[in-house]
C-alpha cells in the first residue's frame, strides 16, 4: 500500500508537466521581448533630436519627421490644397448616369462615411505646390485650429529649407501676442521669395499687427481681415507705414477690410500715407469711418500744409544734403579752397581765417537751400500749360547746380515730345534726389509756398483705395471729388509710363448718399478714363473694328 501511493507521487501527468513548462518559456519570451523592444527606443531617442535633422526641402516628409523626433504623435498631416471643382465638370458629371463600379464603390465608401466626415475636420496643413516643381511648396495655409508655439518651433526648422515658399496663410488659427511675435521671428528664417503674409481672424488684444510691418520687413503684401482693429491698432499701423525719421519701403498691399476703424483710427492711417510712398493698394471697406476720417484721407490725395515739426525736417534734410554735395565735389573745396588763400593777407590772423572759413561755408549752404526752392518752383511751373517760359527759366541755369544738369538734356526736345519729355525730367529729378537721400524722402520733393506756408504735393503713388459700406456722407464724397480733380489735371495713364499717376481705382460704393448724386457721378467719370480694367476691356472691344 505504499508503493502506490510513491507510485502515484512520483509519475505526474504528461499533459501538466509540458503545460507548466510552456508556460515559463512565454514568461520568459515575453520578458526577453519586452527588454528587446525597450533598449532600442531608448536608442533611438538618444539618437533622433530634431536639432540635427537636416530638412531635404520637402514639407511633408520633414514635418513628419520633425514632430516624430519631438514626440509629437497626434500631429497634423500636409496635404495638397483642394481646387474649387470648375462649373462645366460639375455639370459634366451630374449629367453623365452613374456606372455599376460607381455604385458598388459608393455602397462600399459608405461604410466609412462616418470616418470621412470627421477626417474632414481634422487639423491640417493645406499646401499649394508649384506647377513646375510638383515637391516644390508655393503657398501655405493653415484654417480653422489653433497654432501653438510648438508647431511654430517646428516650422523654424522645416520652413527655412523651402526655397520657392511665396504666402502664409493663417485664418483662425487663435494666435495671441506672444504666437505672434514668435512667428514674426521666423519670418526672416525663410525664403526671400515670401512676400506675402495673412493673418485673418486672429484678434489680439494688444493690437500688435504692426510689428509686420516693422523697417527691416520684407513683406509686400499683408492681409488683416476680420481681426477687430480698432482705432489703436491703426495708430500704430499709421505709425508703422511713416513717420517723421522713417517709413516702411516695402509693403505694397495692405487690406484692412472687415474691421472696427473709426475716425480716429482713418485718420492715424492718413498720418502715415502722408510721408509714405511705397503702398499702392489700401482697402478700408465694411469699417465705420465717417465724414470726418474721409475728408483726412482724401486731404492727403492732394497738396496739404507742412507740419511745423516736418517743415524743420524738411531744412535739416535739405542743409545736410547740401553738405554732402559740397563734400563729394572736388571743385567746390578747391575754390573754397582758393578763396581763403586770397583773402588771408587781407585780414591776416588765424581767428580770422576760421572766421572766414565759417562764413562762407553757412553762405555756400543758404546758397544751395535756396537753389533747391526755386528748384520746386521750376519743377511746378515745367506742369504747367506755359511751357515756354519754365523752359527759358532752365536755360538760364545750366551750371548753377548739379542737381539741375541731368533736366537740361532730356528737355531740349522740340515738337510734341515735349510734354513727355519734361516729364521724364521730373521723373529724372526725383530719381536724382532718391540717389542722394537714401531712397525717395517726400520731404525733399519740390515744395509750393504760399501764404508763408510751405505745401506739399499729394500722395500720387496710391494707386487703389476701397472704402465699401462705410459711414460717408457727401460731406466726405466732396472732399474726394476735389482730390480726384486735382489729380485729373496732371495724371494720363497712357502718356505717362514711368512715376506716380494718382489713384487708378477708388470705391465708395454702399455709403450713406445716394449713388444718383451729382458729385458720386461726376467722380466717376473722371475715375473712367483710369481705371485699368475698363481701359483693357475698352481695348479689346475696340481691336475687331479696327481690323
Amino acid at each position: 500500500m505504499s508503493s502506490e501511493p510513491g507510485t502515484a507521487a512520483k509519475t505526474p501527468r504528461p499533459g501538466t508537466q509540458k503545460s507548466s513548462g510552456a508556460t515559463t518559456k512565454k514568461g520568459e519570451r515575453t520578458a526577453k521581448e519586452k527588454v528587446a523592444v525597450v533598449q532600442p527606443q531608448t536608442g533611438e531617442e538618444e539618437h533622433k533630436n530634431p536639432e540635427e535633422y537636416q530638412c531635404t526641402g520637402v514639407l511633408e516628409a520633414d514635418f513628419a519627421e520633425l514632430c516624430a523626433r519631438s514626440g509629437y504623435t497626434d500631429f497634423p498631416k500636409v496635404v495638397t490644397r483642394p481646387r474649387p471643382q470648375r462649373i462645366s465638370d460639375s455639370l459634366a458629371s451630374t449629367s453623365e448616369k452613374p456606372n455599376l463600379d460607381d455604385q458598388r464603390l459608393s455602397a462600399s465608401c459608405s461604410l466609412n462615411s462616418l470616418e470621412s466626415k470627421y477626417v474632414f475636420f481634422r487639423p491640417t496643413i493645406q499646401v499649394e505646390l508649384e506647377q513646375d516643381d510638383g515637391k516644390a511648396v508655393k503657398e501655405i495655409y493653415i484654417r480653422g485650429w489653433k497654432v501653438e508655439d510648438r508647431i511654430l518651433g517646428i516650422f523654424s526648422n522645416c520652413l527655412p529649407s523651402l526655397s520657392q515658399l511665396q504666402a502664409i496663410n493663417l485664418w483662425k488659427v487663435g494666435l495671441t501676442d506672444d504666437t505672434l511675435s514668435t512667428f514674426i521671428s521666423l519670418l526672416p528664417l525663410c525664403s526671400p521669395t515670401l512676400r506675402k503674409v495673412s493673418l485673418e481672424g486672429n484678434p489680439l488684444p494688444k493690437q500688435s499687427y504692426h510689428k509686420l510691418m516693422a523697417m527691416d520687413s520684407t513683406i509686400a503684401h499683408l492681409s488683416l481681415r476680420n481681426n477687430n482693429i480698432n482705432d489703436h491698432g491703426a495708430q500704430l499701423l499709421g505709425q508703422a507705414l511713416s513717420t517723421l525719421h522713417g517709413s516702411n519701403r516695402t509693403l505694397v498691399s495692405l487690406n484692412l477690410a472687415f474691421n472696427d476703424i473709426g475716425d480716429k483710427g482713418a485718420g492715424h492711417l492718413a498720418d502715415g500715407l502722408r510721408l509714405n510712398r511705397s503702398l499702392l493698394w489700401l482697402s478700408l471697406a465694411h469699417n465705420r469711418i465717417q465724414d470726418k476720417g474721409a475728408l483726412k484721407l482724401a486731404e492727403v490725395l492732394r497738396p496739404f500744409e507742412l507740419t511745423h515739426p516736418e517743415v524743420v525736417e524738411r531744412r535739416r534734410l535739405l542743409l545736410e544734403k547740401a553738405a554732402q554735395d559740397r563734400s563729394r565735389s572736388p571743385t567746390s573745396s578747391r575754390q573754397a579752397d582758393t578763396k581763403t588763400e586770397r583773402e588771408k593777407p587781407q585780414i591776416g590772423g588765424i581767428s580770422s581765417v576760421a572766421l572766414v572759413e565759417k562764413m562762407q561755408s553757412m553762405k555756400t549752404l543758404k546758397g544751395l537751400a535756396k537753389k533747391k526752392e526755386k528748384l520746386g518752383e521750376v519743377v511746378k511751373k515745367e506742369k504747367s500749360p506755359t511751357q515756354g517760359t519754365a523752359k527759358k527759366e532752365d536755360t538760364t541755369k545750366p551750371g548753377k547746380g548739379k542737381v539741375t544738369i541731368p533736366e537740361q538734356k532730356p528737355s531740349r526736345g522740340k515738337g510734341t515730345k515735349m510734354g513727355s519729355k519734361e516729364k521724364r525730367s521730373i521723373l529724372l529729378e526725383s530719381e536724382l534726389v532718391a540717389e542722394t537721400t537714401e531712397m525717395i524722402n517726400p520731404l525733399l520733393e519740390p515744395m509750393e509756398h504760399r501764404d508763408g506756408k510751405v505745401f506739399m504735393p499729394g500722395n500720387k503713388v496710391l494707386l487703389y483705395l476701397n472704402l465699401v459700406r462705410n459711414r460717408i456722407t457727401e460731406v466726405g464724397l466732396e472732399g474726394f471729388l476735389t482730390a480726384v480733380q486735382y489729380q485729373a489735371q496732371f495724371s494720363k495713364p497712357k502718356s505717362a509710363s514711368k512715376g506716380p499717376v494718382g489713384l487708378l481705382w477708388l470705391s465708395l460704393a454702399k455709403n450713406c448718399f445716394d449713388p444718383q448724386c451729382p458729385m458720386y457721378i461726376v467722380m466717376q467719370e473722371l475715375m473712367l478714363p483710369k481705371d485699368p480694367i475698363k481701359v483693357k476691356l475698352r481695348d479689346e472691344e475696340a481691336l475687331p473694328v479696327s481690323t
